[in-house]
């Protein structure tokens, strides 16, 4: 069979070895590493603040000494919900130095959506954001929480922003007052609070490290289980990859994808801890404050999704900007156009290629070259221990070349399973590779297409959208009577939300009071940005909605208004 030939190497440059030799590392391993042999240098940088590794390491350790004086025992979950900032890479770290384990939370979730993972995983305890307070309050009592830990943007402000953060939260009303006490504790003081707690011994690398959430087409968010030697090895694989990268001077890598998304964890936080980098964060994502953010602080890669490089290089003053210290960018998340590729870079002269992963795989398992051939619609070449096989869905035999089947891989970097799901996790792996619900082919020299999804997920602006989970939000509404919900074509979310309604007889209901519906219930990107009322939905002889006959309906839609057009 071809693909045990493994025709992608001959294509590998000279540089990147088709095995690596991975360290026996747990993730807290790579921070000590890095404090070891760069504990001056800058780790950090936050809006104007800088940590350098030493100050880094030892707040994490400070971390872990206070979960471990509060209680946290090996293994537990520990949930960290928090925007891109230093206290994200000092909880994740000082959670795992604990023996603990990372629970990654969307800071947009609703209190909905955070009572079920945090009663899924049992959370012994969670660190948070202050604007995101009033909602996790509102759950404590609906789930295990035995601690609460509350933190501040403006705790890692450089002076005087930190004294003017509370007059300019208030202005644009985010201020919060937090009612620190019993079970909520205040992240800056907290820190101070183990001092002389002793760490248990330290994990081994196949222990589980991180549960990271993700869904199916069920729509139920399902906790991949992680492993340290998972993490490590997808940190090692992503430094092979960037091969024409200095070793003498750092590396300066922008974070404006989150760090509770997989690719930010690993491409971002991760590879910079693991290579002693340097990372730029910022707390989301907001065209004019990259743009200034790259031409200050000139850093030199800037991983991302497709819908933060079409808003740059569409945003009317990009030529305003110096952005050419780029000089690579791993897209992920959902297909990068041509025109955006091309575009990005003429502006940076650096590299924009395509990759591809999933949560699954901690996330990466290909890419296109760097500083090498790029094939265009391709998402590359399968990393170093990386092998990757088409499967017929029909036969569920290996395909030949060309031909279109679910994509399989296998490799160091895959999960050990879904949490508490073992009979899902059957179902996703067939004789040790891991079904990734994608539809794919491979070329003759091992590069890899997408050609669609076997699931019926939804990616906007590099978020997964499970319509199934939409759809019981929209059920909820009196007026509702039947409802799909589908993606279409956005030109700059990638995808967006369209849901289809149907009406039980002599209700009513308005657009609007759909979206204020679902904004209670929902994360805004999951909300529906398009709705269509219909009298009936396509539905198959035995009752069940045809969400792809829907599809097939948009995508004739949008070739009729393209032929139209002229397109």
């Amino acid at each position: 069979m071809i693909f045990m030939d493994k025709p992608w190497l001959k294509n590998y440059p000279k540089e990147i070895p088709a095995s690596l030799e991975y360290p026996e590392l747990v993730v807290p391993d790579m921070l000590t590493r890095a404090y070891e042999k760069y504990r001056d240098r800058v780790a950090i940088h936050f809006m104007g603040k800088e940590l350098t590794y030493g100050q880094l390491y030892h707040s994490a350790l400070a971390c872990a000494r206070a979960l471990v004086k509060m209680g946290i025992q090996p293994g537990d979950r520990v949930s960290i919900m928090l925007p891109n900032c230093p206290q994200y890479v000092i909880a994740y770290y000082g959670i795992m130095m604990a023996g603990a384990v990372v629970v990654q939370t969307n800071p947009l979730y609703v209190e909905r959506e955070l009572t079920y993972q945090l009663n899924d995983v049992s959370a012994k305890a969670i660190i948070a954001i202050d604007l995101v307070y009033p909602r996790v309050a509102k759950v404590i009592d609906q789930t295990p929480l035995q601690h609460v830990i509350i933190t501040s943007v403006k705790d890692y402000l450089p002076f005087p922003k930190n004294l003017l953060y509370p007059l300019v939260a208030k202005r644009r009303g985010q201020y919060v007052q937090v009612p620190f006490g019993e079970k909520i504790y205040s992240f800056k003081e907290w820190l101070k609070s183990g001092e002389n707690a002793s760490l248990p011994p330290k994990a081994a690398p196949d222990d589980l490290a991180l549960l990271q959430y993700t869904g199916g087409t069920t729509g139920t968010p399902k906790g991949v289980m992680l492993t340290h030697r998972n993490l490590v090895v997808n940190a090692h694989q992503c430094q092979a990859w960037l091969y024409n990268t200095s070793e003498n001077e750092q590396e300066v890598i922008l974070g404006a994808v989150p760090l509770f998304h997989v690719y930010g964890m690993t491409t971002v936080m991760n590879y910079t801890i693991y290579t002693g980098n340097k990372m730029i964060l910022l707390p989301k994502f907001e065209v004019e404050e990259v743009l200034k953010t790259i031409d200050r602080q000139r850093p030199t890669m800037f991983p991302g999704a497709p819908t933060m490089y079409t808003a740059l290089i569409n945003h009317p003053d990009v030529q305003r900007y110096n952005i050419s210290s780029i000089k690579a960018c791993i897209s992920g998340s959902a297909p990068l156009p041509l025109e955006v590729k091309t575009r990005f870079e003429e502006l940076t002269k650096g590299k924009l290629v395509e990759g591809y992963g999933l949560s699954e795989a901690s996330p990466v398992t290909h890419c296109n070259l760097i500083w090498g051939e790029n094939v265009l619609g391709s998402i590359g070449l399968p990393w170093p221990d990386t092998e990757a096989a088409i499967i017929s869905l029909e036969s569920g035999e290996f395909v030949g070349v060309n031909e279109i089947g679910e994509l399989a891989i296998r490799g160091p970097q895959v999960m050990k399973g879904y949490w508490n799901r073992p009979e899902e996790t059957e179902q996703v792996f067939k004789d040790g590779w891991l079904l990734t619900g994608d539809l794919a082919y491979m070329d003759e020299r091992g590069y890899f297409y997408i050609v669609d999804r076997k699931k019926d997920m939804i990616i906007a602006s590099g978020f997964n959208i499970y319509p199934r989970e939409v759809e019981e939000v929209l059920y909820e509404h009196p007026a509702v009577k039947e409802c799909a919900v589908i993606g279409v074509k956005d030109p700059y979310r990638g995808e967006t939300v369209k849901a289809f309604i149907v009406l039980k007889e002599g209700k009513t209901v308005t657009e609007e009071e759909l979206d204020k519906h679902c904004r209670q219930k929902l994360a805004s990107y999951k909300v529906p940005r398009l709705y269509e009322f219909r009298s009936e939905l396509p539905k198959s002889m035995i009752g069940k909605v045809l969400r792809r006959l829907l599809v097939e309906e948009e995508k004739a839609k949008e070739k009729e208004s393209r032929e139209q057009t002229g397109a």
